[in-house]
């Protein structure tokens, strides 16, 4: 049986940025992944640069589909800029996908 957090990992990298084709996770932009008392579950995420057009969009599109998991009471997903996002984030299966390895 997967943990919890692996079942969160395996959804957000089913999440793509619309303009990279990697997946967010890989990417680098969720900072921390929290799960409080009674499954409570937060997410601590950048974007590649503040004005990022699925601004509104990405953040709810991993609320809803965390909130799904059976074991999840409830989902937040906090948007910071601190730090800021860059290449040395990306895993390396993400730079090599994008021919930067």
């Amino acid at each position: 049986m997967l943990s919890l957090e692996t079942e969160i990992v395996n959804i957000l990298r089913d999440i793509y940025d619309p303009e990279i084709p990697v997946n967010i996770y890989d990417l680098g932009l969720i900072y921390d992944i929290n799960i409080e008392d009674r499954n409570k579950v937060r997410i601590t995420m950048t974007l590649t640069a503040p004005n990022c057009p699925v601004a509104d969009l990405l953040p709810n599109e991993i609320k809803e589909k965390i909130e799904r998991l059976p074991e999840v009471s409830s989902a937040q997903v906090d948007l910071v800029f601190d730090p800021p996002w860059n290449q040395s984030m990306m895993s390396d299966e993400a730079k090599f996908d994008l021919g930067m390895l």
